[in-house]
């Protein structure tokens, strides 16, 4: 056989053909069916997924078990000092002896007990007890930040979804119009400057469409980011309706309600008392501590043995350091917090306020979107496109119509 014979010249796949194109086709399949399947998750099981696996939250659950440990600090009491010596031993060479004199050679085991000044370890105590509340508070506050993110990054998927939707809807509106002006430029009842408009107006909606892909992978990604997945979906979905609650609560309500309830403002409030605790344990830390210690000594001279019992008290003189440093650094920071707390307080104010605003805005779009609106913008459409297609509108018409 020669080569212009072979099977692949007459168009006819030999057997290695066959298996490749059962493969191509089974690897299609494949993923066109993996591709018809999306993940979808509602915002409920979204939140609990990222309160789960955040890696960002994760670590900030480990701030409690911090402050706790301090408290075992703070509790500690100092070790008491055991000191073993010996002194005028007859070690160089000297023999102790009647002429010399020399000695005796004494052994002696001691032990010193220290008492703090001030009450410092119960002052250590209470402002790390007040870290624990402090601690606790910001968990609190970023579990809040954590779940209203996924909810709003949830939003944006299905805004992203809609958008998308839209797109396409678009897209494929004008590109029927592009083949029935070709139809009619080739007839001669239209100018080709309107073909030319109307495959400038496709492809801006092709562009469209390409810009809401863009937004909805990115939204995806952000979701998956929070969800604390390490790999993104090809097709994630957020089911379930979004919420159209009832009018909250009048604006001076809430503010009050946000001010005694929101975690951030409680934290930076027990912020501001374990600043006060630290003022207190740093002042007593500027007071003296007392050590008391016992020695038993024994001498060993040429006359004989001796025993002796000895009592030590130890009182440093806090004349130079009185831990003034530390003092003043507790007071700045008492008013740093200070200042931080009447932000925090007027920044929760103002999110409330904003917040209020963009939902009674929210409201009334919504009120007029669920009044017909929305239902009269697309029989609009629908009746522009038709009079198009019938040559009675304007392509400038159908346009305006697509973008109501």
């Amino acid at each position: 056989m020669t080569y212009g014979d072979s099977a692949a010249v007459r168009g006819r796949p030999g057997r290695g053909g066959v298996w490749l194109r059962a493969a191509i086709v089974g690897w299609l399949a494949a993923a066109t069916a993996g591709a018809a399947e999306p993940e979808r998750v509602t915002v409920e099981e979204a939140v609990d997924e990222a309160l789960a696996h955040n890696l960002e939250f994760l670590a900030a659950t480990y701030e409690v078990p911090l402050a706790r440990a301090e408290i075992v600090t703070a509790r500690l009491r100092l070790n008491p000092v055991l000191t073993l010596g010996g002194d005028h031993l007859d070690l160089l060479g000297t023999h102790y002896d009647d002429v010399n004199r020399a000695g005796p050679q004494e052994f002696f085991v001691r032990a010193d007990v220290y008492f703090l000044g001030g009450r410092k370890r119960q002052r250590r105590i209470a402002v790390a007890e007040l870290g624990v509340d402090v601690a606790e508070l910001d968990l609190r506050d970023a579990v809040r930040r954590l779940i209203l993110d996924v909810q709003r990054a949830c939003v944006e998927v299905q805004s992203a979804a809609a958008a998308v939707d839209l797109a396409v809807m678009n897209r494929a509106l004008f590109r029927r119009v592009v083949t029935l002006n070709e139809a009619r430029v080739g007839a001669g009842d239209l100018a080709r400057v309107d073909l030319t408009r109307a495959q400038i107006a496709e492809l801006q909606a092709s562009n469209e469409l390409r810009r809401a892909l863009g937004a909805q992978a990115i939204a995806r990604n952000n979701l998956s980011l929070l969800l604390g997945r390490r790999q993104v979906p090809a097709a994630l979905v957020v089911t379930g309706a979004l919420r159209t609650d009832e009018p909250p609560l009048g604006i001076e309500v809430l503010r009050e309600q946000a001010l005694r309830q929101r975690p951030d403002v409680r934290a930076v409030h027990a912020a501001q008392a374990q600043t006060q605790a630290d003022i207190r344990r740093q002042l007593a830390e500027g007071r003296a501590d007392v050590s008391v210690g016992v020695e038993a000594r024994r001498q060993q001279g040429l006359a004989g043995t001796g025993n002796s019992l000895g009592f030590f008290l130890g009182v440093p003189l806090r004349i130079f350091d009185r831990n003034q440093g530390q003092v003043a650094r507790a007071r700045q920071q008492a008013l740093q917090v200070g200042r931080r707390r009447a932000a925090i307080e007027r920044a929760v104010q103002v999110e409330v306020e904003n917040a209020y605003v963009e939902y009674r805005t929210a409201r009334a779009l919504l009120s007029s979107f669920e009044g017909g609106m929305l239902q009269k913008a697309e029989q609009v459409l629908t009746t522009a496109e038709y009079a198009y297609l019938r040559g009675e509108a304007s392509l400038i018409e159908l346009i305006d119509a697509q973008r109501a």
